[in-house]
């Protein structure tokens, strides 16, 4: 749901793709630095969204991402309860950090730890402050390590998005909390000039190869783009993306991206790096029960682990 296209994002791309290969160009002496910095391999945390099972209970989900062999869980955004047809959030923005306290011992329990979770908000939002302050709050009572938020830059968002983040980032680093930003409908050289805009140690950049794809109709490279902002890379929403035979979002391993490539850009950075899947999905396929999600999950799981050893071998 996150990843629909509106006519007016359709019409942004052709603006985000003029200039890419200056943005890249720039950035590529500062990646290059970043990389020396340390060679250290980095800590890559593979966990699995609920958000691919939102048409089931969030206990389903949990225990799918589990039996699929996943340590690690990130929270968004609803799912199909018992009785319900419009979906329950995982986390209302307006509950108290007890509750997502609670919730983080109950993944605990189930041998999950939690990396991430939505913010269910654009940054330039009317109540963007409010809602964000909200989720870093459940945040550090649920013990996350990462709020997650995205949106369009377009127009007179960007100075917004700098000014909010700027406000938020104190109050990221004062209760624990990283917010970072993905790109939706933009491209990462978009999101990297933002977060150095902004300049705060807890305001970073989320990567989202399969939107880059997406959102360019695969005119802009996700392996040349991903050098723009590199340094401010923290975590990924994983997912992949093919143009052929039909144009789709699928999980990792079965589109289009080199992931190796990819993650090579992060590898020896010595932080530790959360990859989130957030499709796990095979082309021109939909899972018709919660146990096809699971087989899906678990081949995520399996090929990203074949790729990090490649990488860090």
């Amino acid at each position: 749901m996150f990843d629909s296209i509106s006519t007016d994002r359709i019409a942004r791309r052709s603006i985000l793709q003029l200039g890419v290969a200056g943005l890249i160009s720039a950035s590529m002496a500062q990646f290059a630095r970043a990389q020396t910095e340390s060679r250290d391999p980095a800590k890559f945390q593979i966990g699995c969204m609920t958000l691919p099972y939102s048409q089931y209970p969030l206990e389903r989900a949990l225990a799918g991402i589990k039996s699929a062999g996943f340590r690690f869980v990130a929270w968004g955004t609803t799912h199909k309860e018992t009785g319900d047809t419009k979906g329950v959030p995982v986390m209302p923005a307006d509950a108290p950090p007890s509750k997502a306290k609670e919730l983080g011992a109950r993944c605990r329990d189930l041998g999950l730890e939690p990396l991430m979770m939505f913010s269910g908000i654009y940054p330039e939002a009317p109540k963007g402050i409010e809602v964000l302050t909200a989720r870093i709050l459940q945040a550090e009572a649920a013990g996350i390590p990462q709020v997650l938020t995205f949106g369009h830059t377009s127009g007179p968002n960007r100075q917004v998005w700098v000014e909010r983040f700027k406000q938020l980032g104190p109050i990221a680093r004062d209760h624990g909390v990283l917010i970072v930003v993905k790109q939706h409908g933009e491209i990462g050289a978009v999101t990297g000039e933002i977060v150095r805009e902004v300049s705060d140690p807890n305001i970073q950049v989320n990567y989202d190869a399969g939107n880059v794809m997406d959102y360019t109709r695969g005119k802009v490279n996700p392996l040349d783009d991903i050098k723009t902002c590199a340094p401010a890379i923290r975590s990924f929403c994983i997912k992949d993306h093919r143009m052929f035979p039909v144009d789709q979002d699928c999980g990792p391993g079965l589109g289009e991206i080199d992931h190796y490539r990819l993650l090579h850009n992060v590898a020896f950075t010595g932080r530790p790096m959360p990859l989130c899947c957030e499709n796990i999905s095979a082309p021109k396929q939909r899972a018709a029960n919660p146990e096809e999600i699971d087989a899906l999950g678990r081949r995520a799981r399996e090929f990203l682990e074949t790729v990090i050893a490649g990488l860090q071998a």
